[in-house]
Order: C-alpha cells, then sequence, then structure tokens
C-alpha cells in the first residue's frame, strides 16, 4: 500500500538554529523589542543571513524578566516561591536547605520553586518568571514584523524545567506567537498506512529545546533563530494558539492529586457510599 505523504513535509527535512552573540545584560524598563531586534539586525548584517518568512524567533524567560522587572532579593526567595504558587504538588525535606517543592505556578506550569531561578541573574537577587509571556510574545512578534517587513513570523518565549521520570532538563515554550504550538496528528496515518489516534506534537517545546542546544545555559546567548519549521508558522496579526495550550489541566492531569489528597478522597467516598 502507498501511504500519500502529507503535503506540508513533502521535500527536504532540514532544520538550522543559530543564537547571535552580543545582547549585553538587560536591566529592568529596557525595550527588549529594541535591544532583540538591533541584535538580528547586527547579526545580519555580519552574515548576510537576515529574518526570513518562516523564522522562529526564540527568546530565554531571564531577558523578558529582567526587562520587565521581576527581579527579587535572593533572601526573600523562599516567600518569593510561596507568593507564586497555587498548589504544591510535592515537597520533599533537605537537610540544612529549605524543602524543595514542586508546585504549580500562576501560569499553570508545574515546576521546582514555581520557575524562581538563581542562576545568570546579578549575585544577590532571583528571577520570577514573566507576568504573561504570551502577551510579551505577541508583542514582540508584532514589533519584529513591523521592522523586518516579515509576515510569517513567530516568537517563542523559553524557560528549563525537569521532566517527570526523566533526568536533567530542557527548555520548554511558555510564550508564544506566530506559531502551531501542538500539530494534531489524529485522523492521520503513520507510514505503514496504520490509522494515528493520539498523536499531537508538541511542536513549540520541540523549537524551544532545539534552540537550547545553540544559546547554551552558561554563554550569555539568549536569543536564537530557527530556521525550516516554516510549515508551522502563521501569518497575520492575531498571533495564533498561546503556550498556555500546552498546559495539560482538569481530568487530563492524572497525577493531579497526591497521595495524601486521594487518600483522602477516597475514604470520604466510602463513607459517603455506606
Amino acid at each position: 500500500m502507498t501511504v500519500p505523504e502529507r503535503p506540508e513535509v513533502l521535500g527536504e527535512a532540514r532544520l538550522s538554529l543559530w543564537a547571535p552573540s552580543g545582547l549585553g545584560e538587560v536591566r529592568p524598563g529596557d525595550d527588549l523589542a529594541a535591544l532583540v531586534g538591533d541584535l538580528l539586525a547586527a547579526d545580519a548584517a555580519r552574515s548576510g543571513d537576515a529574518l526570513a518568512e518562516g523564522d522562529v524567533v526564540v527568546v530565554t524567560s531571564k531577558i523578558v524578566s529582567k526587562a520587565e522587572g521581576r527581579v527579587v532579593a535572593a533572601a526573600d526567595r523562599e516567600q518569593a516561591i510561596t507568593d507564586e504558587t497555587v498548589r504544591v504538588v510535592a515537597t520533599r525535606e533537605r537537610p540544612g536547605a529549605p524543602p524543595l517543592r514542586i508546585v504549580e505556578n500562576r501560569l499553570g506550569l508545574v515546576m521546582a520553586a514555581a520557575g524562581v531561578d538563581a542562576s545568570n541573574t546579578p549575585e544577590g537577587t532571583v528571577l520570577l518568571l514573566p507576568l504573561d509571556p504570551d502577551a510579551t510574545a505577541r508583542a514582540l512578534r508584532a514589533a519584529w514584523r513591523a521592522r523586518f517587513g516579515l509576515d510569517r513570523l513567530a516568537v517563542l518565549v523559553t524557560d528549563t524545567a525537569g521532566r517527570t521520570w526523566r533526568d536533567g532538563v530542557t527548555d520548554v515554550a511558555i510564550g508564544s506567537a506566530g506559531l502551531r504550538v501542538l500539530d494534531d496528528l489524529r485522523g492521520g496515518v503513520d507510514s505503514h498506512g496504520r490509522a494515528l489516534t493520539v498523536t499531537v506534537t508538541a511542536v513549540a517545546d520541540e523549537l524551544a529545546a532545539a534552540s537550547e542546544l545553540v544559546r547554551g545555559k552558561a554563554s550569555g546567548r539568549a536569543v536564537a533563530v530557527v530556521r525550516g519549521a516554516g510549515r508551522f508558522v502563521l501569518g497575520g496579526a492575531d498571533g495564533g494558539p498561546r503556550a498556555r495550550s500546552l498546559v495539560r489541566t482538569g481530568p487530563d492531569d492524572l497525577f493531579r492529586e497526591g497521595t495524601a489528597e486521594a487518600y483522602a478522597r477516597g475514604l470520604a467516598d466510602g463513607r459517603a457510599g455506606s
């Protein structure tokens, strides 16, 4: 049996990524759209590789948080975690150190320490996550579409996160504009003609993770450009789906309850049914 290919993936499959250097330290109140726009323009002048239709610009949440003034004193870190927490998922005591807390933060993300971060920030300070990374991504996209004369341009705001039952960390998308963040393959067929019934690819997270490979954690490169994912990039001023749509909530979250909560609910249900 010959299986027809999806039209948007016909032809050569190639992805290229690069991370311009020279941004410098971002400070509260800085115009991030102008700073990063200047960086991208300078990089294009050096390399001859200007932004093009279908490109994805990836920026780390750290520079967004710095520009937005989401900086607090390191001594207030534990209180900041508490303030950013909507729901405690798990805690683990650590001798001689504050407990490790895995929580759901106000953005709906389940993360260690609510995403409060002490890396790549001036001594004595920690960073909170941006207030609304989806809105930031949309504002950046609007500014760069106008500056560079592009229609189909996507912007991602990323942060580093661990993954359940996997060692190591990776970057994920917490803000998005101009991108089809999920690629729903349900209803199609695989390469052997079998129906796909559950496959939904997290495109935004995959691009976020790939971008970290060229940015690095300690290189000072907070911006990357991804080229070759144009089939997922949207045109027009609307901005498309938000990264918030990647968060699994409600009945789809099979691990929403901790053991104590599940036991208490089961006990209550048993008593109500007796």
